[in-house]
C-alpha cells in the first residue's frame, strides 16, 4: 500500500512538473531554437561547420551579456534604452585609454567605472527623482554616445598601445576543447565570459536576497515598499548591474573587431530588448529570467544567420525578430488569461 501510494506521488509530481515546464515561455524558445538549428543544418551546408557555430555563439554572447542585465531590469519593471550607447561609451573610453599608452589593468576598470556611473545616474533619477525609466535611459542614450563622440573627436581608433594584443584575446580569442573522434572545437572568449555571467545572475536571481527584492518589486512595488524592501536602493543597483552588462559587452567587442567608433551599439537596444522578451520576460515586470535572455539571443542570431547563408535579405531581419515579440508577449497574455480563468 504504501508503495503504491509514493508511486502515485510520484508520478502526479511528474505530471506537475511537465505541466509546468510545458507552460514556460522558454521552454517554447528553447525549442523553437533547436528545430531551427536542425532545420538549418539540413538546409545548409554551411551552417552547421565548425566556423560557422563558432560566429554564430560568438556574436550572440555580446547580445546575451546585455540582455541578461536587461531581464533583470525588466524582473524590477523598468527599461533601459541606453545599453547600445554604453557599449560605445565603454568602448571608447578602453579604446582611447590604451590609445594613449596606457595598460589595460587600467583601461578595463576606467571603462567599467564610466558604464556603472551611468547605470547610477539612470537609476538615481528613476528611484529619487522619480522621472520615468523611458525618459531617462532615452534621454542617457542621446548622452552617453555624445560623450562617446566627444572624447574620440568622433574618429575611428584601432591602435591600442602595447597592451593591443591582450585586447585583442580578449574578444577575439578562443580556447580549444578537445573532443574524442573529432577535431578539437573553439570556444570563443566572449562565450566564456557570457557563461560566467549567466551562472552568477541565474544564482542570483533565485537564491539571493537580492534577486528576491526583484522580483517583489515588479510584481507589486507598493506590496514591497510595504514588506520593508529598500526599493530605491535595488532600482539603483539593477540599472548599475545592466551597465555594467553593456559596458563588459562593449569591452570584448571592441576587442573582436580590432577597432572602435562612434557607430558601434547603435541600435543594439532594440534587439536586447527583443532578446529578454522572447526569452520570457514580462514588460509589465515581475517575470523573466537569465536561461531566457541567453537563449532569445541566440534565437535571434540563428535567425539572423540564417538569412545570410539562405540568401534572404537581411532587411527582413527585423519583420522576424518583431513578430516572434509580438508571439511572446501574446503567448504570455494567453497562459495568464488561462491561469485567471
Amino acid at each position: 500500500m504504501a508503495t503504491s501510494l509514493e508511486e502515485s506521488i510520484a508520478r502526479r509530481t511528474h505530471r506537475n512538473w511537465l505541466s509546468w515546464m510545458v507552460g514556460q515561455q522558454t521552454f517554447w524558445v528553447s525549442m523553437a531554437a533547436v528545430v531551427a538549428f536542425v532545420v538549418l543544418s539540413l538546409a545548409s551546408d554551411v551552417f552547421a561547420t565548425q566556423q560557422n557555430l563558432f560566429n554564430v555563439t560568438r556574436n550572440f554572447a555580446f547580445v546575451a551579456i546585455i540582455a541578461i542585465g536587461m531581464t533583470a531590469v525588466i524582473i524590477a519593471g523598468g527599461i533601459d534604452l541606453s545599453v547600445g550607447a554604453v557599449l560605445v561609451l565603454s568602448g571608447m573610453v578602453i579604446g582611447m585609454t590604451m590609445n594613449a599608452g596606457l595598460s589595460i589593468w587600467l583601461a578595463v576598470p576606467l571603462a567599467l567605472g564610466a558604464s556603472l556611473l551611468v547605470g547610477a545616474i539612470n537609476g538615481v533619477m528613476i528611484a529619487y527623482v522619480g522621472v520615468p525609466p523611458f525618459v531617462v535611459t532615452l534621454g542617457m542614450l542621446s548622452i552617453a554616445r555624445s560623450l562617446a563622440m566627444v572624447g574620440s573627436d568622433n574618429r575611428m581608433v584601432y591602435q591600442f598601445g602595447p597592451d593591443q594584443p591582450k585586447l585583442l584575446a580578449l574578444g577575439g580569442g578562443f580556447i580549444e576543447l578537445p573532443l574524442p573522434f573529432t577535431d578539437a572545437i573553439r570556444v570563443p572568449s566572449p562565450l566564456l565570459f557570457m557563461i560566467v555571467l549567466l551562472i552568477a545572475a541565474g544564482f542570483a536571481f533565485r537564491w539571493t536576497r537580492w534577486g528576491r527584492h526583484l522580483f517583489a518589486i515588479g510584481g507589486n512595488e507598493r506590496a514591497a515598499t510595504a514588506t520593508g524592501v529598500p526599493v530605491k536602493l535595488i532600482k539603483v543597483s539593477v540599472y548599475m548591474f545592466c551597465s555594467l552588462c553593456a559596458g563588459l559587452a562593449g569591452i570584448l567587442e571592441v576587442g573582436w573587431l580590432g577597432t572602435i567608433t562612434t557607430g558601434l551599439g547603435q541600435g543594439m537596444e532594440l534587439t536586447v530588448i527583443a532578446a529578454a522578451v522572447i526569452g520570457g520576460a514580462n514588460l509589465a515586470g515581475g517575470i523573466g529570467t537569465a536561461f531566457g535572455a541567453v537563449v532569445g539571443a541566440a534565437l535571434i542570431e540563428v535567425i539572423r544567420n540564417s538569412l545570410t547563408l539562405l540568401g534572404i535579405s537581411t532587411f527582413w531581419q527585423g519583420t522576424f525578430v518583431g513578430s516572434f515579440i509580438i508571439v511572446a508577449v501574446l503567448f504570455d497574455r494567453l497562459r495568464a488569461r488561462g491561469v485567471h480563468d
